[in-house]
């Protein structure tokens, strides 16, 4: 067994929320709404971010398999650059709730904020990855799933090293991007912080 909790409210359908890739430079935020059955456990099952790339890719289908619902949302690049990082994490966790085969009666939140969603009540638990199982299997599902996208774009893109970074900036990634520029999938609005960044 884990050591996270299977619900908040024990009595209302919960969808736990979590967004993957919020501090890269390229490619889209994404994010996962899972609603699981209190009775689903796995002792791996944790927050995304303290497990192997390995590890997650093996929890990933076993939730899809078991979980009562799960989607995914995605906002793009160029969605980023308009409405901003932070509304953009919130705009794809709505995206995700939206696409909900079944609908939560309440929304649990990775994190201190939230753009309330329409008829939704929600609570917000700064790293809620690591207290609730619903939370740790959203960012499981949004992590596996953006890590695969950016090893995707990788092929067209190969000078920046997404393959092993996934759009993060690492210094090569900084570096390909001095050297190169930026590509239409590269967030703009993050442009100064690269330029600030790169005599690292």
């Amino acid at each position: 067994m884990s050591h996270l909790k299977p619900f908040f409210f024990a009595d209302l359908i919960e969808a736990g929320c979590d967004e993957a890739g919020r501090g890269c430079l390229a490619g889209p935020v994404v994010a996962a709404a899972v609603i699981l059955d209190h009775s689903f456990d796995h002792p791996a099952l944790n927050d995304s971010k303290k497990l192997s790339a390995k590890t997650r890719e093996q929890l990933a289908p076993l939730i899809k398999e078991n979980a009562l619902a799960w989607a995914l949302g995605e906002v793009s690049a160029e969605e980023i650059d308009q409405i901003n990082i932070l509304n953009a994490s919130f705009l794809a966790m709505h995206r995700a709730i939206t696409q909900l085969a079944v609908k939560p009666q309440h929304l649990l939140i990775d994190g201190n904020r939230f753009n309330a969603y329409p008829g939704i009540p929600h609570s917000c638990f700064v790293a809620g990855d690591a207290i609730f199982r619903s939370i740790a299997a959203a960012s499981i599902l949004a992590k596996t799933h953006r890590d695969s996208l950016m090893q995707q774009l990788h092929i067209h893109f190969p000078e920046y090293n997404w393959m092993q970074n996934k759009g993060y900036p690492t210094l090569k990634h900084k570096t390909a991007i001095a050297a190169l520029g930026l590509t239409p999938l590269h967030r703009k609005s993050f442009r100064s912080g690269i330029q600030l960044n790169l005599d690292i």
